[in-house]
């Protein structure tokens, strides 16, 4: 395993472990996540581990043209039920991301110093928030960080309704001109909306012809 300086560098992602994991320690510094993520690593850890860096392979991926629609959603979206905003409340997105349980997460991983490491990628412009509301009310959203302005790189969403997550991820997908979104790691919601593996070698060909 590779144990991180304070040098902004990263091993090879070949490197991986079978589980994706490359690298431990470091910091969350601007410098470092964005050059992980040109490199397709991202930070994932407990509150009570260190900085872990993966880059998985298979990727767990969706391309908006393969983006599924369910009938019941699109009447959701057609009823105009939410009002989805983009960068209009990314703190409080973030926050509640790590407060809001989700079924399929263990425990929350985005702890204090992940939010301000993203509020500060944030006020750089390459970290992206997108609201949604309900009377005025913040009940679901997410967050991620655009890399290339060709892909887009989830984090974490969250809803307090039913379908206040799926309503603004739809929604950015369908104005937005990605070529790919980054789900990083299986989840049945996002398989529901048209997510799958691909390998890390086919993924990184997206990020890395530009880099950030």
């Amino acid at each position: 395993m590779h144990f991180l300086t304070q040098k902004i560098e990263f091993p090879e992602v070949s490197e991986a472990s079978a589980d994706g994991l490359l690298a431990i320690g470091g910091d969350l510094s601007p410098e470092r996540l964005l050059y992980a993520y040109s490199k397709g690593i991202f930070p994932w850890f407990q509150d009570d581990e260190p900085i872990l860096w993966w880059s998985p392979d298979p990727r767990f991926v969706l391309f908006p043209e393969d983006l599924k629609v369910s009938k019941s959603m699109k009447q959701v979206l057609k009823k105009s039920t939410f009002q989805v905003t983009t960068n209009k409340a990314f703190e409080s997105v973030v926050e509640n991301c790590a407060n809001v349980k989700r079924n399929d997460q263990y425990g929350t991983w985005i702890t204090d110093d992940m939010i301000n490491a993203y509020l500060k990628l944030h006020e750089l412009g390459y970290a992206k928030s997108i609201e949604v509301w309900q009377n005025d009310e913040l009940v679901g959203g997410l967050y991620g960080i655009e890399v290339n302005d060709t892909v887009f790189c989830g984090e974490s969403m969250f809803a307090k309704v039913s379908n206040a997550s799926k309503a603004g991820f739809i929604t950015y997908i369908q104005n937005s001109n990605y070529k790919l979104i980054d789900c990083q790691l299986h989840t049945k919601h996002l398989e529901s909306l048209g997510a799958k593996h691909i390998s890390r070698i086919e993924f990184l060909d997206f990020i890395k012809p530009h880099g950030i």
